[in-house]
């Protein structure tokens, strides 16, 4: 039964598995540990969210060395040293006494989980997939979406055993979980044209009229390309937004009067909606004009920015989920499905590893910009309406990028 399936998708699964546990963890459910780390140590939310933002400064500084690396020597070595990495991170940090500590368990945590992540997982699907690269991608990153599933418990897990306990459990988790599904990847690159993904098609009918070259450019050559610049600053963008909102959304919650039990459910519904993105946008990239696709996932992310504003009207929670998370999901997966598709994969690793450095900027700006604005103005109104700002100029920049013409 199981022989039949393309071993690429087996690839595709366990990227998945490791992206929802790394994801819940470093992404969507530190913002579950904000108020107890306030209640032990008095900080203030600037000093805990400047913990996030070098959790993700440190991920985009080392995303470029990886991608080097991912392209020299696979992505299973890559992804089994950052989970021992991300384990001994997130233990160290069960015992943090200091802020400098705290700052030191994090960039441990985020050197980790710069080696099995974003870089390193898309470079492994990359390898295996030409035709449905935007559905591989899809189902790939729909496992950061997954990780929504397990804030919840890591909320539980809090109000149980406290956050220390908390943090030795998942340091101890990644180690079981990540460790054996790093051995099944491969780093086999596909050699006959993707024909082994499933049947062969017809170009997608929707898709650019005009003729372009299947890419497999030098990274030299991609460095001078306008579009590859494009693509960099629209992921700062959305990144500072993204990681804005994922980190302060419960605090966000508490300061408008949502319990915390409520607001950690919005928390996990985040990653949780984002899936139909990242397997809608996939899909409908690989029917349609990829850059089109992705400016009105970027469109509906400034709309749905902008709701953040109305939420002390409770029932616009709802259509926030609906908008937002989606809409974020998708441009994830299209930021790659783009490089791989304008680019080619010969310079895969180099390429997501710029891209996610320059998105470390945005990350970095981001949550510390929403917890400065908090703690001058005791509201995060200001915050939403410039990150929505930015996130519509950034449509306009997808709307430059452009396929490369053949000669």
């Amino acid at each position: 039964m199981f022989k039949n399936i393309y071993y690429g998708w087996w690839v595709v699964l366990s990227c998945f598995l490791i992206s929802l546990y790394v994801g819940s963890i470093t992404f969507f459910g530190f913002t579950a540990f904000f108020e107890p780390l306030v209640k032990e140590f008095g900080w203030s939310y600037t000093q805990i969210s400047l913990g996030a933002s070098l959790r993700g400064l440190e991920m985009g500084i080392f995303a470029f060395p990886i991608g080097f690396l991912v392209d020299r020597y696979g992505s299973r070595k890559l992804i089994f040293s950052g989970v021992i990495a991300s384990g001994f991170g997130l233990i160290l940090l069960s015992f943090t006494q200091s802020l400098a500590m705290f700052y030191g368990s994090i960039l441990l945590l985020g050197l980790g989980a710069g080696g099995c992540t974003i870089v390193v997982t898309m470079s492994a699907v990359a390898n295996w997939f030409d035709k449905n690269v935007g559905k591989a991608f899809g189902v790939m990153a729909s496992g950061f979406g997954a990780s929504g599933l397990i804030v919840p418990i890591i909320v539980w897990l809090i109000e149980v055993y406290q956050w220390r306990a908390t943090l030795m459990i998942l340091g101890l988790g990644m180690w079981i979980l990540g460790i054996p599904l790093s051995f099944v990847i491969r780093n086999k690159a596909v050699q006959d044209g993707g024909l082994a993904e499933g049947k062969s098609a017809d170009k997608a009918p929707f898709q650019d009229k005009i003729q372009y070259k299947k890419a497999d450019l030098p990274f030299r050559q991609v460095l001078k390309n306008k579009s590859f610049l494009y693509l960099n600053i629209v992921e700062a963008v959305r990144m500072m937004t993204v990681l804005a909102v994922v980190t302060h959304i419960m605090p966000y919650l508490g300061s408008l009067g949502v319990s915390r039990t409520t607001a950690g459910l919005v928390a996990a519904a985040i990653p949780l909606s984002s899936i139909i993105g990242r397997l809608g946008f996939g899909w409908l990239g690989d029917i349609f004009t990829k850059r089109y696709v992705m400016a009105l996932a970027f469109s509906l992310m400034g709309v749905g920015t902008i709701i953040l504003c109305f939420l002390q009207m409770k029932w616009m929670i709802f259509p926030f989920l609906l908008i937002f998370p989606p809409s974020f999901g998708g441009t994830m997966v299209l930021r790659g499905a783009i490089l791989r598709e304008y680019f080619g994969k010969e310079s895969f690793g180099k390429m997501i590893g710029m891209v996610m450095s320059s998105a470390s900027i945005g990350g970095t700006i981001g949550p510390t910009l929403a917890g400065w604005v908090f703690d001058s103005m005791g509201s995060y109104l200001l915050a939403w309406v410039v990150f929505s700002g930015l996130v519509g100029l950034a449509t306009l920049l997808v709307l430059r990028i452009k396929p490369i013409p053949t000669s």
